[in-house]
C-alpha cells in the first residue's frame, strides 16, 4: 500500500458586510484536537477537487459562501500538524454575511487584521497568516 500525506485546504476569509467595508479575518475555535484557534478549513474527499474542498469546508465550518480570489501557498512542512504529515493549500477568499460556527468549530470569530491573537493559532496557522499580513498593503 502506498503512504502519501493527508490533503488539505485551508481559507484566509476575508469577510465584509454587506456594504463593502473591511470587518477582518474569519478564525474558528476547534472542538476536536488540537483545540485552539485556527483557520476554517478540513481534509480534501476521495473524488473532490482541492478548491471543492476548501468552499465545502468553509460552508460546514462558517456558514459562508466563499469566492476564491487566489491560492497563498502550500504548506507541507511534516511537523505542521501534530496527528499526521498533512499537506495543506492555504487560500485567500472573500465572504459577506455573518459566519455561524457548525460542524468542528466550536466557536467563529472575525478579527481585524491588527488583532488576530497569531500565538494561539494552532498547527502551522500562525505562519500562514504571517504570509498573508506580508502581502497587505498597510
Amino acid at each position: 500500500m502506498i503512504k502519501t500525506p493527508h490533503i488539505s485546504a485551508d481559507g484566509i476569509i476575508k469577510l465584509y458586510d454587506n456594504n463593502d467595508m473591511f470587518k477582518g479575518i474569519v478564525l474558528i475555535e476547534r472542538k476536536n484536537e488540537p483545540y485552539g484557534l485556527a483557520l476554517p478549513g478540513g481534509f480534501v474527499d476521495i473524488g473532490e477537487t482541492v478548491e471543492n474542498a476548501l468552499v465545502r469546508e468553509m460552508k460546514e465550518e462558517t456558514n459562508l459562501d466563499i469566492r476564491i480570489l487566489a491560492l497563498q501557498n502550500i504548506y507541507s512542512d511534516p511537523s505542521r500538524d501534530p496527528r499526521f504529515h498533512t499537506v495543506t493549500a492555504a487560500y485567500i477568499c472573500e465572504a459577506k454575511g455573518k459566519p455561524k460556527a457548525q460542524d468542528d468549530a466550536k466557536e467563529v470569530f472575525v478579527y481585524p487584521l491588527k488583532e488576530i491573537p497569531l500565538e494561539r493559532l494552532v498547527f502551522d496557522h500562525k505562519k500562514i497568516v504571517e504570509d498573508f499580513l506580508k502581502t497587505i498593503k498597510w
